[in-house]
């Protein structure tokens, strides 16, 4: 096999066998671009690599592109997974990869936003345009439904069932999933279908749920751009994955059970969900520290 076809192989791969999703197979193969260009700077095979010249990798991205633990911890996984390709493939008995340590994650929780700081979001929008009414309407129901950009942006608008203000979507792993959506996201999903998309799509036809202005289907990088403008206004950070974290976190504020939010938030893993049980405690060390400064002076006279 050609050296310069194995990262299309190894794409090949993901899909048809590790049945890996379009984004993740997408993002291996480019760190995997990245591993045989600097292989064939070194005059290494990818067959031929050995444990050592994986490590030297590794060192090379920590120091040359300065990536953190995060990224280092997913390269590693990457080239595992890359390697038992090869092995499938016939071109290696063992992976090299397999002896290498992940660098330990150190645990982070999830950035969410206050109830106002939502209201705040969501009210810059400009409804004066189709646009403004779009994107009202499209991060109303992110919060409401904790989805994902890519679960938002793949909604076609047959997957909008009104009168069970439930929609369908198409999660990790081309897993389908219901979430609910409540009255706000509703009204503003019936403004923005009746008044804002007909002006978007013109005499064009798409059976995309939110589209640009060329009546195309919504990007990704059109999200994100549109959400960060409307953060600047509201003086936010930038981080639209927050708003699916204020909607796990709200849920579990409100009494919801971790079984119920791991099947609207669509995490395969329970372990996933359960970090925002963190994030609501450290909340209300927050709230106590805001509302009753000296707790321990508190306390020391009421016992």
């Amino acid at each position: 096999m050609d050296e310069r076809d194995l990262a299309d192989r190894y794409h090949s791969y993901l899909a048809a066998v590790e049945r890996q999703a379009r984004l993740t197979a997408e993002t291996y193969t480019y760190e995997i671009r990245r591993f045989l260009a600097w292989l064939a700077g070194e005059g290494i095979l990818a067959a031929r690599a050995d444990a050592q010249a994986l490590c030297r990798y590794l060192d090379f991205r920590r120091e040359g592109d300065g990536v953190h633990a995060p990224s280092l911890a997913k390269a590693v996984a990457i080239l595992r997974s890359f390697y038992r390709f090869l092995v499938a493939e016939g071109l290696r008995r063992d992976n090299p990869a397999a002896v290498l340590e992940a660098p330990k994650r150190k645990p982070r929780l999830p950035s969410v936003y206050s109830r106002e700081q939502v209201e705040a979001l969501l009210e810059a929008a400009d409804l004066s345009a189709p646009r403004g009414i779009r994107d009202r309407a499209l991060f109303e129901l992110i919060y409401s439904s904790g989805l994902r950009v890519s679960e938002a942006v793949g909604l076609n608008v047959g997957d909008i069932f009104f009168n069970e203000q439930a929609a369908r979507v198409l999660g990790k792993g081309n897993k389908e999933r219901l979430v609910v959506f409540g009255a706000e996201a509703e009204g503003w999903l019936r403004r923005y279908l009746e008044q804002a998309r007909p002006a978007l799509l013109g005499r064009r036809k798409s059976g995309a749920l939110f589209i640009g202005r060329t009546g195309k289907r919504l990007s990704r990088k059109g999200v994100w751009k549109n959400y960060a403008g409307l953060a600047a206004q509201a003086g936010m950070d930038s981080r639209l994955h927050s708003l699916r974290h204020s909607f796990a976190t709200e849920l579990l504020a409100g009494g919801a059970d971790l079984r119920s939010v791991q099947e609207l938030l669509g995490h395969a893993d329970l372990a996933t969900t359960q970090i925002y049980t963190h994030v609501d405690n450290r909340m209300l060390r927050e709230q106590h520290k805001r509302y009753i400064p000296n707790l321990k002076d508190y306390r020391s006279a009421t016992e």
